[in-house]
């Protein structure tokens, strides 16, 4: 059993590689060998958000707080409330973040596939984002 009491892990500043505006991230769980579940909570000021991205095995989100948006490549920008749960399926192209005039908090969940849970791409832009 591996318990990390609240607190005892630092909070970290997403990179501006990965994320437009202010982000904040929070770790919840990185499991050994064999598992390979990873766990964060993000916290995205009003108009921060992810850049574009896929996940190997798939990612699940977990709106916590706040408001927020969402897109798959292809189709509308879809809008996040809490309670909401968002799952993208591998290799499926998408990023999310807050809405434009409100901070949104998820929890994102990942498994890892090759020591990789996730493969950036290019930054999302204002016209992507304020469509």
């Amino acid at each position: 059993m591996i318990i990390h009491p609240a607190g005892s892990r630092a909070s970290g500043a997403g990179s501006p590689d990965y994320f437009t505006g202010t982000v904040r991230m929070d770790p919840l769980v990185s499991t050994p060998a064999p598992a390979r579940l990873r766990g964060v909570t993000v916290t995205f000021e009003p108009g921060a958000r992810t850049a574009w991205h896929t996940h190997p095995l798939g990612q699940t989100l977990i709106v916590t707080s706040g408001a927020g948006l969402a897109q798959k490549e292809g189709e509308p920008v879809r809008p996040l409330r809490p309670g909401d749960v968002v799952w993208f399926e591998p290799g499926e192209k998408h990023w999310h973040g807050a809405a434009p005039d409100c901070a949104m908090t998820h929890i994102a969940l990942q498994e890892e596939l090759n020591g990789s849970a996730v493969d950036w791409m290019e930054h999302v832009t204002d016209a992507q984002y304020g469509a």
